[in-house]
């Protein structure tokens, strides 16, 4: 039995996908016979929840999300020292070496995913707002869950270009014209939708499925936006309250678990329910294995294969080889099924957000408090589960000795995912010197020529 949101995607959420994606203002008109309108999507409990379905399974298709050579994962490991590219691929060399331009397609798919899935939010906001058609619990799940993805969206925005567009409702007229806002703005707008959803959201899981967002999936991403502002104590406070969640979250000991579906370990992941059809793999597995010499675009690079420690579990179980007569290249290997059309059940899902990224923030929150031997003890929880020897706490240990400990474990226990190679480098100051030959300019990515020429109130960054 395949285990997933929906077993298909149901008319009211097709329809609503529809509405969502649709760029110019509607015609109002009599509603056909075999259509439905975004109000009657909203009209009861059942239909409310398909179209909050439909979001969690078009993360699935939507660039930025899915995975795949226009993710988040995929550019954000080009941009830092995670991947070398191996097939001439020039939109992918422009990432790898910084040589951005405004015209690079995978950068706009990049910027239009993100912004596809904060319309779907907006409109489903828009829908169960003073609905009193909606049950009061219903409205509550559905506003919570939209804030937290909106919010996610939002804080990858912010982080690879800069200021951008505040777009809250679902207005085309209003939104074709938006400028660009302050990245403190910006900032504001996901604490507000993350304490929300924080105060909206059940503990739980529904079905036991790890693929809706529920409170600690938002309290979560609150310890790391406050890591990234430097609300040290912030940031320690939320990490601590999904750590001490040990009911529902642990760090597995086997590495071979961490990425299966449901994993005790993931507080979001996204199912590959949204390829349709018979396809069980997740983008990430298709995109990174490689069965050929030119089977896959990229390799882990040297820099990050030489520094791992000797007998580093991770290195052993994470990542995958293949040897051609001239070759051996190096990939990432979290995801073990490249392709799986069978039909059957899903037995991997993507990783959105998984405890031990908690345990790292934890860690770095009290080393810049200056609590350095609870920061030890989480380090230890990472290092323990890689097999590798435990810190011994001691006076001698300094801030910077464990700052470096940290960064260190981030990169080995974190690439491949979610770019946190790339923003870590860039928001600790340390991208120009451990990467070479960048300029300031190259830290944030351009702004999509194509949004460029349709709003005339857009402005681009510095040096493109």
């Amino acid at each position: 039995m395949r285990t997933h949101l929906k077993h298909y995607i149901t008319l009211p959420i097709l329809i609503l996908l529809f509405f969502f994606c649709a760029c110019e203002p509607f015609v109002e008109v009599a509603i056909p016979n075999d259509r439905i309108t975004s109000e009657t999507v909203f009209s009861d409990d059942a239909t409310a929840r398909e179209a909050m379905d439909g979001v969690y399974i078009q993360l699935f298709n939507t660039a930025f999300a899915a995975g795949g050579n226009q993710s988040v994962s995929f550019l954000g490991g080009l941009s830092a020292d995670t991947y070398t590219v191996t097939n001439a691929v020039p939109e992918m060399e422009a990432f790898a070496a910084h040589q951005l331009e405004a015209t690079n397609s995978l950068n706009l798919a990049l910027w239009s995913g993100a912004y596809n899935t904060i319309y779907m939010c907006n409109a489903i906001l828009e829908g169960v707002a003073d609905n009193s058609s909606l049950s009061p619990e219903t409205r509550a799940a559905l506003e919570g869950e939209s804030r937290f993805i909106r919010a996610f969206a939002y804080f990858y925005l912010t982080n690879l270009y800069g200021d951008v567009p505040l777009i809250t409702q679902t207005d085309y007229n209003l939104n074709a014209l938006k400028a660009r806002s302050a990245q403190t703005e910006v900032y504001d707008l996901i604490l507000e939708d993350l304490n929300r959803a924080a105060e909206l959201l059940d503990t739980g899981y529904p079905d036991n499925e790890r693929t809706r967002a529920n409170r600690f999936t938002a309290l979560g991403l609150l310890s790391r936006v406050h890591l990234y502002l430097e609300n040290w104590e912030q940031a320690e406070t939320y990490s601590s309250e999904v750590l001490a969640a040990t009911d529902l979250y642990e760090l597995p000991d086997d590495l071979n678990s961490v990425f299966l579906a449901n994993s005790s370990e993931a507080l979001w992941q996204v199912s590959p329910e949204g390829w349709g059809g018979t396809f069980t793999h997740t983008r990430d597995g298709n995109l990174l294995i490689r069965i050929s010499a030119s089977g896959s675009p990229v390799s882990l690079s040297e820099g990050l294969l030489e520094h791992y420690e000797v007998d580093d579990l991770r290195q052993q179980v994470w990542i995958g080889s293949f040897s051609s007569i001239a070759e051996t290249y190096y990939y990432p290997y979290k995801y073990r099924i490249r392709y799986d059309a069978s039909g059957g059940a899903y037995t991997e899902y993507s990783m959105l957000m998984r405890l031990g990224e908690q345990y790292l923030i934890r860690a770095e929150a009290r080393t810049r408090q200056g609590k350095l031997e609870p920061a030890v003890t989480d380090l230890n929880a990472i290092r323990e589960r890689a097999g590798l020897e435990s810190l011994v706490y001691t006076p001698a240990f300094t801030q910077e000795q464990l700052l470096d400990e940290v960064m260190q474990q981030r990169y080995h226990e974190l690439f491949s995912e979610w770019g946190h190679r790339w923003l870590d480098l860039k928001r600790t100051g340390q991208a120009l010197e451990v990467l070479g030959g960048l300029q300031e300019t190259d830290l944030l990515y351009p702004i999509p020529e194509a949004e460029l020429l349709k709003n005339p109130n857009l402005t681009q960054n510095a040096g493109y």
